[in-house]
């Protein structure tokens, strides 16, 4: 990328604790309730962006392959949005690598687009606060804008395009809480979260779940600030439980998991009556996210690598946001 305006961008996926499922809007992604969430350690995204009035239209490479069809023109709508912010003009030479797997429930979107908006804005020469980043990366994917801020972070909800942003809540150092990611399964989901968002207000379900959310956004907002870990923990699983159930009712349902997935499930309560700290929560895919303290890290990695089902144990500690690389 050796001509045009140029920039390279480093973000990290977040998991949800509260989660964000279904939207006020689904033109402008406002999400239905209010979600909290902390990025990643040990994956990322990484793209650059180069502008260049050479080219006759964006070329977008992902993982070393040239995208086509719906990924090619959801990267360019969101390039759209930063040309006319910054009156840049020029299309634009994007190239992107992720190096954990994409739709699997790992929010390889929330990632991939917190990445391009950083990037994309530099290079279009536009210097925008952290606030306004993340709204336009939440126009991209409702997680990516999750992935701007450090570490332990809220993604507000509104009903206008301002009122949806996230801040941090705590940095990546305040708790050392570890989600050690259970990997059943490398196959990308058949329906994407996109299309399960727009599915959520076809449950009789999720009114109730949305309604609820803002007390288990406190709760949640509450245990991370102090430590509690069985605090968290009993919010958690009840909200990952509440969304699955979502999908699950939704016309047609989304049914992620796999037997697997379930299994992990009870050996997490199994553990936790045991006396061992640990909670679950699954994003929209089949791999489990095995949250814990660092103290209970050793323990909970080797009780998920001896359950057969469990391909590869990922250990992942909170991260800083989406940063712009050298």
């Amino acid at each position: 990328m050796d001509s045009g305006l140029s920039a390279t961008a480093r973000a990290h996926p977040n998991i949800a604790l509260i989660k964000y499922w279904g939207n006020r809007d689904d033109a402008l992604r406002l999400p239905a309730n209010a979600s909290i969430a902390f990025n990643l350690s040990g994956l990322e995204t990484t793209t650059s962006v180069a502008f260049d009035p050479r080219l006759p239209a964006d070329s977008i490479e992902i993982d070393g392959v040239a995208a086509q069809g719906p990924a090619a023109e959801r990267v360019r709508r969101h390039l759209d949005r930063i040309r006319a912010l910054s009156g840049q003009g020029a299309r634009a030479r994007v190239a992107s690598r992720s190096d954990f797997p994409a739709g699997t429930g790992l929010a390889s979107s929330a990632s991939a687009f917190a990445a391009l908006t950083v990037a994309a804005c530099a290079a279009s020469g536009l210097s925008l606060p952290e606030e306004h980043l993340s709204r336009i990366a939440r126009l991209g994917s409702g997680s990516a804008a999750r992935s701007i801020p450090d570490g332990y972070v809220a993604l507000e909800t509104g009903a206008r395009d301002e009122q949806a942003f996230a801040h941090s809540l705590a940095p990546s150092t305040h708790w050392d809480l570890v989600d050690c990611i259970a990997l059943v399964s490398r196959e990308p989901k058949s329906v994407g979260s996109s299309e399960g968002h727009r599915l959520a207000a076809t449950s009789p379900l999720q009114p109730a779940r949305v309604k609820d959310a803002p007390r288990r956004f406190e709760e949640c907002r509450r245990a991370i600030l102090e430590k509690d870990m069985l605090g968290l923990a009993e919010v958690v699983e009840q909200d990952c439980l509440l969304m699955h159930s979502v999908m699950m009712t939704s016309h047609p349902p989304l049914l992620y998991w796999l037997p697997a997935t379930l299994n992990i499930l009870h050996q997490v309560r199994h553990w936790r009556a045991q006396g061992l700290a640990v909670a679950f929560t699954i994003d929209a895919g089949p791999n489990v996210h095995c949250l814990c303290e660092a103290a209970s890290l050793e323990q909970v990695v080797s009780r998920l690598a001896d359950i057969p089902e469990v391909n590869q144990v990922l250990v992942c500690h909170p991260a800083p946001g989406a940063t712009r690389v050298p």
